[in-house]
This record gives C-alpha cells, structure tokens and sequence, in this order.
C-alpha cells in the first residue's frame, strides 16, 4: 500500500510538473506536449476499442488524423494558414470511411462509428485548447499566446478532484450517480466545486482577463462539464469491462484516465468564453 502511494505520488507530481512546465513555457512546447499526448490517447482509445468482438479501426490513421487535426487547428488560430488548412484533414477521415469497402472487415459499421468518436471524442477537445491559446488583437490582427486559460482549465480540474475526493471521504453520504461510477458523492463534488471555484478568484486577482463573476463562471462550468467527462469515461470502461484504460502513467491509469474530465471540460470552455462575447 505504501509502495504504491509513493508510486502514485512520484507519477503524479511528475505529470503536473511537466504539463504546467511545457504549458507555461513557450507555445512550441505546449504544442509539442499535446500532439504527443492527443496521438497517445487516441492510439490507447484504439487499442481499447479494437477489444470489442468484432471491431477492428485503423490505429495509425485514427491517431494520424487527431494529431493532423490539433496542428490544423493551431495553424488556423495563429493565422498561419487559412481554412484550406483542413483539407488533408478531411481526406484522412474520407479515407476511414471508404477503406471499409475493400477491407472485408467483420463490421465495418462499427468500425465507422468509433473511428468517428475517436475523432469527436478525443482529438477535437485536445485541438480546441489552441482556441483558447491562441488570440488575435483586434488591433493589429496580430496573434499572441496566453497560457493562462488552458492551464485553469486543468487545475480547476485538479483542485475539484482534490476537493471532491477529501470532502467525499469525509462526509459523502449521497451517491451521485451510483449506475456508473459508486464512489462519487454529491457532498465530494459540491466540495470539490467550491475548491475550484475559490481559486478562480486568485486567478482573477492575479490575471485580470476576465472580472470575478467570469473567472467563476469559467471555473463553474470546468466543473460540472469536467464531472461529466469523468463519468462518461467511467461508462466506457463499465461497458469495455476494465478498470483502468491503460497503465502508461503508473498508479494511475492511462491517458483516458487522467484526460476524461478534460475531454468535456475544454469544449466547454471555449463555449462559454465564446458566450460572453456576446452578452
């Protein structure tokens, strides 16, 4: 047990270190950092899938096609290129859908649909965090890099899984959703909301890009959606039969396990930054 706390711990304090590090450092390394964490997770989510009787989709060109889509997308909001960007992209998913005809596979159906999911479910998400790196001066047109939005986006995450997880073990009583995931409690998630909430305001103090309530709101949102992404990821693996998605991150799982919340939570983030442009 003990072995095993440190093995969680050491894992831990490493993947926070250089997620914030390449994060904070320079757009280069934060780019660099999320092809290569888009095109593992997405190859581990191939992996799991490819366990299904019956299915069998394309890893590599799965894989391919996110990492593409996350370059595309950066190159699109740093105005380096235009909307043609996407094209390749689109032959990619073209290419899914048509290499089904002459590969005789079992059920190329299914193939189809989470060849799709793994597109819409993992690689989108991930690209979406340049949407929230990446902004153009009205000025000058000219685009900077401001790391501070993606990176509140995982430390509400972190700091609502920390609050959620010591407030649940202390006086969780009613189960949140007990069909999918039997631990979590409402009293653990309000908690951990309130955590994330409260820290927001240290951002807005210190990152005046947005006033209390939004940075609050942003925090809000991070949570709710980030619990949802939690969940549907707990459904996945109750469907598939595991318990944990993979075991590159020991004591800890694989990618899905430590991206789930934020496959909901970035979407949903960049929605509601979007909405209060229009308020």
């Amino acid at each position: 047990m003990k072995s095993n706390f440190l093995q969680r711990a050491i894992t831990g304090i490493l993947f926070v270190g250089v997620l914030v590090g390449c994060i904070l450092y320079d757009p280069w390394t934060f780019s660099a950092l999320f092809v290569v964490i888009s095109a593992l997770t997405i190859r581990e989510f191939g992996h799991l899938i490819n366990q299904v009787e019956g299915v069998s989709i394309n890893k590599n060109i799965t894989m391919l096609a996110g990492v593409y889509l996350y370059m595309a997308v950066m190159a699109f909001c740093t105005n380096l290129s235009g909307s043609k960007i996407f094209l390749p992209y689109l032959l990619l998913i073209m290419y899914l859908m048509i290499s089904e005809l002459y590969l005789k596979k079992e059920n190329p159906v299914m193939n189809w649909a989470y060849s799709m999911l793994s597109q819409l479910y993992i690689a989108l998400p991930f690209a979406m965090l340049n949407v929230l790196s990446f902004h153009t001066s009205p000025m000058d047109t000219s685009v900077s890099y401001n790391p501070i939005l993606p990176l509140s986006v995982f430390v509400f995450i972190w700091l609502s899984d920390t609050g959620a997880y010591c407030v649940g073990s202390l006086i969780g009583r009613h189960r949140l959703f007990e069909r999918i995931s039997p631990k979590k409690s409402w009293e653990g998630s309000i908690g951990g909301g309130i955590v994330a909430i409260g820290s927001s305001f240290i951002f807005a103090h210190y990152f005046p890009i947005m006033n209390m309530a939004e940075w609050a709101g942003l925090a809000l949102i991070v949570v709710i959606f980030g619990t949802w992404g939690d969940l549907t990821e707990s459904l996945l693996k109750r469907q598939l039969h595991i318990k944990d998605s993979g075991a590159i991150l020991p004591g800890h799982g694989g990618m899905l396990d430590r991206f789930d919340s934020a496959l909901m939570a970035i979407p949903a983030a960049v929605v509601y930054l979007y909405a209060l442009t229009w308020i």
